[in-house]
C-alpha cells in the first residue's frame, strides 16, 4: 500500500512549528453466516459451496462462501470456509478473526486466531482467504457448535482505512498499543510469583495474591483483610466448591476472561456453568454473573427451564429470572414443560418458587 508513513516539519515563524502527519484510522464490523441443516449441505461436492449475502465494513463489500466437502486444495476430512472481497479495484488491509463460532456465547473457538492480511480485488489469489477445518474437530462436539444442526461462522474485521495528511503543531501522537495487563495477571497467576495466601479446594491446592482477590470481590476483601480469622491465615479452607469451578474461578478474576470449556460436552459444560454462576454469586462477582446469565438465557429451552428458574431466583439473578417467566409467557408448550423430569425434581425441592412463577404463567395460559 505505498512506502511508509514518513514525517516532516518545516519552520514557518520563529514561534511556531508545524508537522505534515499521515495519519489513519480504523472501522469495525462483525458478520455472522449461518448454516441451517448443516447435516443436509454434505456431500454437495468438493469445490460446491453456498454464499453469505453480501455484507459491507470499512466502506467495502465482502462475502463468505461455504465448502461442506472442501476444496481441490484441501483434504477430504476437511471443510473450507472463505472470506472474500467483492469491491473491485480496491486494496484493503485488515484485521481478523474468522473461523466457527459456539453456540450460547457466540465467541469465536479458540482454534482460530487473529489474523492481518493484505487484500485486493485484482487477483482472485489476494482477494480472499480461506481457512481450512478438520470436520471431525467440531461435530465432535455438537452441543459446542451444531446445536439443531446450525453452523455459525463469524467474521469480526478491522479495516484500516486509506491514510489522510494533516498540519498540525509539533507533538504528534503516538499510537498506544492495547492493554495488556490481564495477560500478565494471568502470568502471574501460573508463575504462582509472591503468592501470599493458598487455598484447598477438595483435596486440591491453589495459591494466589491476596490484594487481587480483593480487589476483585468484595466478598474475598472481607475475608482476607477484614477481622475473619482468614486474615491470619496463609492457607484457606474451601468447602463445597469443586476444584475446576475455583480454577475457572480464579481464571477469570485474574483475566476477566471466560475459562475454555470447549473440553466439556452436553450436561457437563451445562452443569460447570451453573457451578460457576453459583460461585459467581458466592463471591460477589457481578460481572461473571452477568455473563453466565446472558449464556443461560440464550440457551433456554423446554427441558431445561423449569430447572434455570429456581437457580436464578436461589443466586439471586432477577435478569435471568424474568427471562425464564418470559419464556414460559409466550411459550406454546406449557404441558412439554411440566412433563420433563426437571419439573417434577424442581417442584419437591423448591415448591414456592414453581408455585409462585411456573404455575401461575400455566394457569394463565389455561394450561
Amino acid at each position: 500500500m505505498g512506502s511508509p508513513s514518513m514525517e516532516t516539519a518545516s519552520m514557518c515563524t520563529a514561534e511556531k512549528v508545524t508537522v505534515s502527519r499521515c495519519s489513519s484510522h480504523k472501522e469495525k464490523g462483525t458478520h455472522i453466516f449461518e448454516i441451517a441443516g448443516y447435516s443436509l449441505k454434505k456431500g454437495m461436492g468438493v469445490d460446491k459451496f453456498v454464499r453469505s449475502a453480501t455484507f459491507t465494513v470499512g466502506g467495502y463489500d465482502w462475502s463468505i462462501r461455504f465448502y461442506p466437502d472442501g476444496t481441490g486444495e484441501s483434504t477430504e476430512e476437511c471443510i473450507a470456509i472463505t472470506l472474500e472481497l467483492m469491491s473491485s479495484n480496491a486494496a484493503v488491509r485488515a484485521f481478523l478473526d474468522f473461523g466457527i463460532a459456539k453456540h450460547g456465547s457466540g465467541l469465536l473457538s479458540t482454534s482460530f486466531k487473529q489474523k492481518t492480511k493484505a487484500f485486493t480485488s485484482r487477483t482472485s489469489s489476494t482477494r480472499q482467504l480461506s481457512l481450512f477445518i478438520v470436520r471431525s474437530s467440531f461435530e465432535a462436539k455438537p452441543v459446542t457448535y451444531l446445536q439443531n444442526d446450525l453452523l455459525m461462522i463469524k467474521c469480526a474485521m478491522t479495516i484500516i482505512k486509506d491514510s489522510q495528511v494533516s498540519e498540525s503543531t509539533v507533538g504528534s501522537e503516538i499510537e498506544v498499543p492495547p492493554s495488556d495487563i490481564s495477560e500478565h495477571l494471568g502470568k502471574l497467576l501460573e508463575a504462582k510469583e509472591e503468592a501470599d495466601v493458598t487455598f484447598t479446594v477438595g483435596g486440591e491446592t491453589f495459591e494466589a495474591h491476596k490484594i487481587v482477590l480483593a480487589m476483585r470481590s468484595p466478598v474475598f476483601k472481607a475475608q482476607l483483610f477484614g477481622p475473619m480469622k482468614e486474615t491470619r491465615m496463609r492457607c484457606v479452607t474451601i468447602e463445597d466448591l469443586q476444584p475446576a469451578v475455583f480454577r475457572a474461578l480464579l481464571h477469570f478474576i485474574y483475566t476477566d476472561s471466560l475459562p475454555d470449556l470447549d473440553h466439556l460436552e452436553g450436561d457437563d459444560n451445562c452443569e460447570m456453568i451453573r457451578h460457576l454462576l453459583v460461585a459467581a454469586d458466592r463471591y460477589a462477582i457481578d460481572r461473571l454473573k452477568m455473563i453466565y446469565q446472558t449464556i443461560h438465557g440464550k440457551n433456554l429451552n423446554v427441558e431445561n427451564v423449569a430447572t434455570t428458574l429456581p437457580l436464578a431466583d436461589q443466586q439471586n439473578c432477577d435478569k435471568l429470572k424474568n427471562i425464564c417467566i418470559g419464556f414460559l409467557a409466550s411459550s406454546d408448550k406449557m404441558g412439554d414443560v411440566v412433563a420433563t423430569q426437571g419439573y417434577a425434581n424442581v417442584k419437591r425441592s423448591c415448591p414456592s418458587v414453581l408455585i409462585n412463577d411456573l404455575e401461575k404463567r400455566r394457569r394463565s395460559r389455561g394450561a
